[in-house]
């Protein structure tokens, strides 16, 4: 390839097509990770939810046994309030699970639906740069002739005549 003066145009067009190209990779990977990152998150907060649960339900306990010691013996059973805290506390933690799971689930296969999107806009991305890119040489080769042609009939031009 012969320098000529739009050598370095096209050098530059040439790198920021690839750029461009190499953005739209770095884009497509960024958005899987963060839904991936996403589905982590909502996975791990299942465990911080049942931890809340454990550490109320605890309190919840505390408190009846505050009550009770304070009381005269036998003057209050709070064995059926306790058994009612339990139930509603674990049946809550089963839906909250129950929910978790359906969310990760859906996650996950939004997850995989982008990764079939990803894969496949990549692909069209792919063949629309090469196509550009070839289209750039093309046309690139052409102004390369069209100075060498400038160029030759120059130095026959005589500018003694």
């Amino acid at each position: 390839m012969t320098q000529n003066p739009f050598t370095a145009v096209f050098d530059a067009q040439r790198t920021a097509l690839e750029q461009s190209q190499n953005l739209t990779h770095d884009a497509l990977e960024a958005q899987k990770s963060s839904i991936s990152a996403f589905g982590d998150a909502v996975e791990s907060s299942g465990a911080l939810f049942e931890s809340n649960a454990e550490l109320t339900k605890g309190a919840v306990h505390a408190y009846f046994d505050a009550l009770e010691a304070s009381m005269p013996e036998q003057a209050a059973e709070f064995d059926d309030l306790r058994e009612l805290v339990d139930e509603g506390f674990d049946s809550a933690t089963d839906a909250q699970h129950q929910s978790l799971e359906a969310v990760v689930e859906a996650i996950n296969e939004s997850e995989a639906a982008y990764d079939e999107f990803a894969a496949s806009y990549s692909e069209v991305v792919d063949n629309s740069f090469d196509a550009a890119l070839e289209a750039h040489e093309q046309v690139e080769a052409n102004v390369e002739s069209v100075a060498e042609n400038v160029d030759e009939a120059a130095e026959e031009f005589d500018v003694s005549a």
